[in-house]
């Protein structure tokens, strides 16, 4: 992957953003529009794209491959969760706000960003980190994120474990581990849906940019200090750590690049559901999703100069 990909590739992507941004702006694209344009991404467009990534036939992953992604994938959670216990004392974040900033910590946008942006700049068979990285998001946050949010008050919700994205995800793991073949029918519809999946969410995340106070959030220190833990040093501490310890070029982008997405959606949307203050996830996920379109930039263009 050399620096010119990664340069065009993430124009790309900030001309899609553009574009939802105009969409609002000349109200093409209103909030009840996008909305329901987002249930579509979510539950139909993105696990399509998933699963379709492991149709094409071009993501070659062993058995070993398989383990090792989950392996991986559940230390960087489990990680995560301790990151998120601890960085809300770092930053001496007032107590009534420590857990947002743990929520934040674990659950960034891995799918709805992640999983268009390793499509774009990454070759096809890093989509299998990017798998295990929405299998674990969803795992946990219906349960770990339900307890933090709530202090404890709320019970885990094993049902909204089960949703489109994590069965599709799942399912995506076992066709790539049984090298389970489908009838082009349905490969090539599979396929075809998931190709929307690109235009819509980064249309989608224009949208929420346009529609966003975007100058209080800018003004908030703790959440600069945030990015500067979670978005940088992070994802170069993940880089420097996976290659010290011998895993493939691939691997070490894939997890890095999982490392770098910006604060997502879900812990908003539940806060909203249980009558929670919002304005810090608000704040936050404007923020860290315009300013992780210049650090995945400069990030991946440092990673692909040192591999």
């Amino acid at each position: 992957m050399s620096t010119a990909v990664v340069l065009q590739q993430m124009g790309v992507i900030i001309i899609l953003v553009v574009i939802g941004i105009l969409l609002y702006k000349k109200q093409v694209v209103d909030n009840r529009v996008s909305q329901r344009i987002s249930v579509i991404v979510m539950d139909i467009c993105n696990p399509a794209l998933i699963l379709a990534s492991i149709l094409s036939g071009n993501v070659s992953a062993s058995h070993r491959d398989l383990f090792i992604a989950m392996v991986l994938g559940a230390v960087f959670y489990l990680g995560l969760v301790l990151l998120g216990l601890v960085l809300p004392y770092v930053l001496r974040v007032e107590k009534d706000k420590r857990r947002f900033y743990n929520l934040m910590t674990v659950y960034t946008n891995v799918g709805f960003i992640g999983i268009p942006v390793a499509r774009a700049i990454l070759p096809e068979n890093a989509i299998l980190y990017v798998i295990v990285c929405n299998v674990m998001y969803s795992l946990l946050f219906y349960t770990h994120g339900i307890i933090v949010l709530s202090n404890g008050k709320e019970k885990m919700n094993l049902k909204k474990v089960l949703s489109p994205g994590t069965i599709m995800a799942i399912l995506s793991l076992v066709v790539c581990w049984f090298k389970f073949t489908p009838p082009p029918i349905i490969s090539n519809s599979i396929t075809y849906i998931g190709n929307a999946t690109v235009f819509l969410s980064m249309m989608l995340l224009g949208v929420s940019i346009a529609r966003s106070d975007v100058s209080q959030g800018f003004k908030d220190i703790r959440i600069w200090a945030y990015i500067m833990i979670r978005l940088i040093v992070l994802p170069l501490l993940m880089f420097f750590v996976l290659r010290a310890f011998g895993f493939n070029d691939l691997t070490v982008l894939g997890f890095s690049l999982m490392a770098m997405m910006p604060v997502g959606n879900l812990p908003l949307i539940q806060s909203e559901k249980m009558g929670e203050d919002t304005s810090l996830l608000s704040s936050a996920i404007t923020v860290t999703t315009i300013v992780s379109m210049v650090t995945i930039t400069v990030l991946m263009i440092i990673f692909a100069s040192v591999l």
